[in-house]
């Protein structure tokens, strides 16, 4: 069962930290790496009938896990064959040790003797390059890649697969293996998370090696899978004695043509729980808007004064702007005058954009509880000159804006400006519809109505959102998510008690 210490995920220099602290209170270095090795060849032998297996060790540390499994195999009966990139007098500490304990011969890794490797092979196993590599494969590496993908053989990776930075989970260069299996040690890295890098994992197991838990504090990671034990013991569940004003009031901003927007995440905001949800929009609209739910209160907004009556109520604690609204200076003022109203803020699609050749103006006026919810396109335009991964980019846009953003994706990542920031890797294919990102939004504000905070909103909502869509399924309709998450509330329910 998944703890909050579970969740912890740890970048590469954090891993190497880890590693140092286990070995600084007795716990030798080549123990690790035989715990390591052990671990990965009992994850592919319950996974793969015996078969020729051939080891690709690199030069570094990750051959000397490769090491380790091609003894394991051996021992159990397998047929091995061991390729190392490099001299086996060059490798050092314990990479070194392990290779001496190797009594089956050692080939070299070279273009030219790849075809004669491959010949009636069954498995790759791949311990070239571990999650530290910070270049694009080259040489006799790539070519071994480019040779174990072309015979289209099943490939077990140590760490992460070569090519793959554990880091950002992007493709270092344009090569990379794929694997069917990929078994890690301790604790998960962003890359086993972020895309492509969790679809070039392929199964992802994580073996205990003997890195004792409490070097975690000392390391002080920040990032984290999102799942319930994050935030759950906070979920603002009703007690007996609850009445619905406890539960806050979310205000949706609608506009006058893109009304299904504004639609969607107001019924989400009720479907999470939210005391009361009203709909201000123009006049015109507003049969159509009445139209959604009989539970929605919906409120005729035209001018930028009718709004400003409508936030001078208290009552009304959380503000949700953009989706469906339009593009310009009235929605700029509507948000501003939002934030200068001390509000929960969530900010999507439309109020994101209309700041895009004013960002400063916007970041200025955030002092509080506020969520940013762009996709890359909004996030493009808002955040021009942030460069790199998404997880360094959404952790970047947080600190530069004053709020939580949520940047969304089939991996989101949330990020808050005290450089928290978890990955959310729930969310089904499924959910690349119209309407889902507003449903979300609504998610979002429906918490932030309770009294949870960004960060703690918006990671539940990512992660309500994911199951909603796998509860629903193939043929998914941004309509279904809002009525799905009374399932999932109950399966959170019951994992919370």
């Amino acid at each position: 069962m998944e703890t909050r210490d579970s969740l912890y995920v740890l970048d590469t220099e954090q891993m190497y930290r880890a590693d140092a602290a286990a070995i600084a209170g007795g716990v030798p270095g080549m123990a690790l790496m035989e715990n390591a090795g052990r671990a990965a060849a009992v994850a592919l032998r319950a996974r793969f009938s015996p078969r020729l297996a051939v080891v690709f060790c690199g030069p570094g540390n990750n051959g000397g896990d490769g090491f380790v499994v091609a003894r394991c195999l051996m021992d159990a009966g397998w047929p091995v064959r061991l390729a190392l990139l490099g001299r086996p007098e060059t490798l050092k500490g314990d990479a070194a040790h392990h290779a001496r304990l190797w009594t089956g011969p050692v080939e070299p890794l070279t273009s030219d003797n790849l075809p004669a490797l491959l010949q009636d092979a069954g498995l790759a196993i791949d311990a070239l390059f571990g999650a530290g590599l910070a270049r694009p494969l080259e040489g006799a590496a790539r070519a071994a890649v480019e040779a174990i993908e072309a015979a289209g053989l099943p490939v077990v990776a140590i760490d992460v697969p070569s090519g793959l930075s554990g880091d950002s989970g992007a493709v270092l260069g344009d090569t990379a293996l794929k694997a069917a299996l990929t078994v890690t040690f301790f604790r998960k890295k962003p890359g086993h998370l972020l895309l492509p890098g969790r679809s070039l994992c392929g199964e992802l197991v994580v073996a205990d090696i003997g890195i004792p838990h409490d070097v975690l504090p000392g390391i002080a990671p920040s990032t984290f899978e999102n799942a319930p034990p994050l935030w759950a013991d906070r979920y603002p569940w009703r007690g007996p004695d609850s009445h619905k004003y406890d539960f806050g009031h979310a205000l949706v901003l609608g506009g006058p043509v893109m009304t299904g927007a504004g639609r969607l995440a107001a019924q989400a905001a009720l479907r999470v729980g939210a005391g009361l949800v009203s709909v201000a929009c123009p006049r015109v609209a507003v049969p159509v808007y009445a139209q959604a739910s009989p539970s929605l209160i919906v409120l005729p907004s035209d001018a930028d004064e009718d709004f400003a009556d409508l936030l001078a109520d208290p009552r009304r604690n959380a503000v949700l702007i953009g989706p469906g609204l339009g593009l310009g200076e009235s929605t700029r003022s509507r948000v501003l005058a939002a934030l200068g109203a001390g509000k929960a803020m969530v900010l999507d699609a439309d109020a994101l954009t209309s700041f895009s050749q004013r960002p400063a103006e916007l970041f200025g006026a955030i002092a509080g509880n506020c969520v940013l919810t762009p996709h890359e396109g909004e996030f493009a335009r808002l955040f021009p000159d942030l460069q790199g991964g998404k997880l360094s980019r959404a952790r970047a846009a947080a600190a530069a804006s004053g709020a939580v953003v949520l940047l969304k994706g089939g991996d989101t990542v949330v990020a808050a400006p005290d450089g928290r920031a978890a990955i959310n890797c729930n969310a089904p294919p499924s959910l690349a519809i119209a309407g889902a990102g507003d449903v979300l939004a609504g998610l979002v504000v429906g918490l932030m109505a309770q009294g949870l905070d960004g960060f703690d909103a918006a990671c539940a909502a990512v992660w309500l959102h994911g199951e909603a869509g796998a509860a629903v399924g193939p043929g998914l309709i941004a309509d279904d998510l809002p009525a799905a998450l009374a399932v999932v509330l109950r399966r959170l329910a019951r994992m919370s008690q």
